[in-house]
C-alpha cells in the first residue's frame, strides 16, 4: 500500500531552522510532482513548495520564497523541506503530497494531489 510519512516537526524559536522529511513506501516519486502543504487550525490548507521529481525544478509560495528550500533524494525516495528564518506565521501542520503518475507540472491546489501523508506539527515560538 502507498504510504507517505512526514517527520522532523517540533518546536523551534522564531528565527530558527527546521528540516522536514517525507519518506515514501509503495510509491515511486519519479514522474510526479511532490509538494509540501500546511494548515493551521481554522484555516485553509495552503501550498508551500513543489518539486518535479525527475528534473528537480522547484516552485515556492511567495510567503516562503527565500526562506524555505525543497529538495529530494531519489535514492532514498525521500523529500525534504529545509525551513529557515521561521516566524509565528509558519506554525501549522505540514503535509507531504504527491500527484498521480505522469503529472509533473506546477500545481498549487491541494485538489491536484492524490497522495497525502498524515502531517507533522511545526510550532514556532516568539
Amino acid at each position: 500500500q502507498v504510504q507517505l510519512v512526514e517527520s522532523g516537526g517540533g518546536l523551534v524559536q522564531a528565527g530558527g531552522s527546521l528540516r522536514l522529511s517525507c519518506a515514501a513506501s509503495g510509491l515511486t516519486f519519479s514522474s510526479r510532482s511532490m509538494a509540501w502543504f500546511r494548515q493551521a487550525p481554522g484555516k485553509e490548507r495552503e501550498f508551500v513548495a513543489r518539486i518535479a521529481w525527475n528534473t528537480g525544478t522547484t516552485y515556492y509560495a511567495d510567503s516562503v520564497k527565500g526562506r524555505f528550500t525543497i529538495s529530494r533524494d531519489s535514492v532514498k525516495n525521500t523529500m525534504y523541506l529545509q525551513m529557515a528564518s521561521l516566524n509565528a506565521e509558519d506554525t501549522a501542520v505540514y503535509y507531504c503530497a504527491g500527484t498521480r503518475l505522469g503529472i509533473v507540472g506546477v500545481i498549487t491546489a491541494a485538489s491536484g494531489y492524490h497522495y497525502w501523508g498524515q502531517g507533522t506539527q511545526v510550532n514556532v515560538s516568539s
